[in-house]
């Protein structure tokens, strides 16, 4: 993979609020040249099929009900997994953690905690992981060895920030670790992201989030391999007369097409619906998930999702299907906290 632009976007970042002549831009101007220069073919990044494919799970059941349509939804300590800009909005101290049942008795997780310290920011921390389980490890007699385990795992530390009204950035580091039985790898990345809220009737939120800048520090072999770098772009709307949040993500932006319009293939598009002051109804849809579990000419419900969600008090459980097709679903539980 080639990283040659990366230091160039985090100065683009940080700077281009100054080009015109030394005057400001303003934050319509910035977010917009900003995608501008994501989308350009000459930036795009491609290469072979990376490592640590866990790093692309979706990880908690309220953004999994949403096919993973997350990046410009606020108020949600996962939303470091997704655009570490969107924790940005949320000064109260909140706490999640959950659990996800894979097909073949595969198991993952996570943590994350967001809380505000004055000067400095939204801090958030963050572990998710992704487990193997166990297996019989055999020699080449086919004489069995014993068992082993295998997984990944990843720790965040994510810094959100205003950087003008309505405009927020933020930025995580992470270490990422694998092991097979006795071998193993990891891993330095960082994602960086923006969120813009524009206010009003029917309020809107807009999200870039790029993901897993980075390489290996020690590879399983000799050769380094790539991180799953992504882009992604987002949109949430709110209808003033309806009790709606709906999205509409586009990702890996960053891959090689044969045509501009065939880079917003991957697609998905999410709701959730307030059924009241407590109850929420989620559903979702992932384009290249249908298309990849696609089995003959049928794909069933293949790329749909469904959830829902539970506010008592100071306390959310959030729950989600996700089906793979004729392969089977995924089922994620969420348990989240204002602390």
């Amino acid at each position: 993979m080639n990283y040659v632009f990366v230091p160039f976007i985090v100065r683009t970042i940080t700077t281009l609020q100054y080009i015109d002549h030394g005057e400001p831009m303003t934050r319509q101007n910035f977010f917009f040249v900003i995608i501008a220069f994501l989308l350009n073919p000459v930036t795009l990044f491609s290469g072979d099929r990376p490592t640590y494919q866990f790093l692309q799970n979706d990880v908690s059941a309220r953004s999994s009900a949403m096919a993973g349509s997350f990046v410009s939804m606020t108020g949600d300590p996962a939303g470091i997994f997704y655009n570490p800009a969107t924790i940005g909005t949320s000064a109260a101290p909140l706490a999640a953690f959950g659990y996800t049942s894979h097909l073949l008795d595969f198991k993952s997780g996570f943590a994350a905690y967001t809380q505000e310290f004055e000067e400095i920011g939204i801090v958030g921390i963050g572990v998710n992981y992704f487990s193997f389980g166990s297996f019989t490890g055999v020699n080449d007699q086919g004489i069995e060895t014993g068992t082993f385990n295998a997984g990944d795992m990843a720790v965040s530390l994510t810094l959100a920030r205003p950087f003008e009204e309505n405009l927020y950035y933020g930025i995580t580091g992470k270490f990422i670790y694998s092991s097979i039985a006795e071998a193993n790898s990891s891993a330095l990345a960082a994602d960086i992201g923006l969120l813009y809220l524009i206010p009003g009737d029917d309020p809107i939120s807009l999200g870039i989030s790029i993901t897993n800048i980075g390489s290996q520090l020690d590879p399983y072999i000799n050769t380094k391999e790539s991180l799953p770098f992504e882009i992604k772009i987002g949109g949430t709307i709110k209808p003033q007369h309806l009790p709606l949040h709906l999205n509409v993500n586009f990702h890996k932006l960053n891959e090689e097409h044969d045509s501009f319009l065939d880079t917003f293939t991957f697609f998905t598009v999410g709701g959730e619906l307030t059924l009241s002051k407590a109850l929420r109804f989620r559903f979702g849809y992932n384009n290249e998930r249908r298309k990849e579990l696609k089995i003959g000419t049928s794909a069933g419900m293949a790329g749909f999702a469904f959830g829902g969600g539970l506010a008592l008090k100071k306390i959310r459980l959030d729950y989600s299907f996700t089906s793979l097709g004729k392969i089977g679903s995924i089922n994620r539980i969420t348990i989240g906290f204002d602390v």
